[in-house]
């Protein structure tokens, strides 16, 4: 739901998501403007969601806020 939700959010340009059988995981998501990414934060219903991850399913979490510069790729 969270990922619906963010795509209809003002910014929002994608997100890339990737999890071991482990069970670690890792989702980055990107944003055209630091304004939007504070938008996205202090929505009501991606508070109350990251909340509760944060009482019932996580026992961490790290969140970096970064500016990519440049991303490349090679596909073979």
């Amino acid at each position: 739901r969270m990922v619906e939700l963010a795509r209809e959010q003002p910014g929002f340009l994608g997100v890339e998501s990737a999890r071991g059988a482990d069970g670690l995981g890792i989702t980055v998501s990107y944003w055209a403007s630091e304004a939007a990414i504070l938008a996205w934060k202090h929505h009501p219903e991606h508070s109350a969601i990251r909340e509760r991850g944060r009482s019932t399913w996580y026992s961490s979490c790290h969140t970096r806020v970064c500016k990519v510069e440049r991303a490349y790729a090679f596909k073979q």
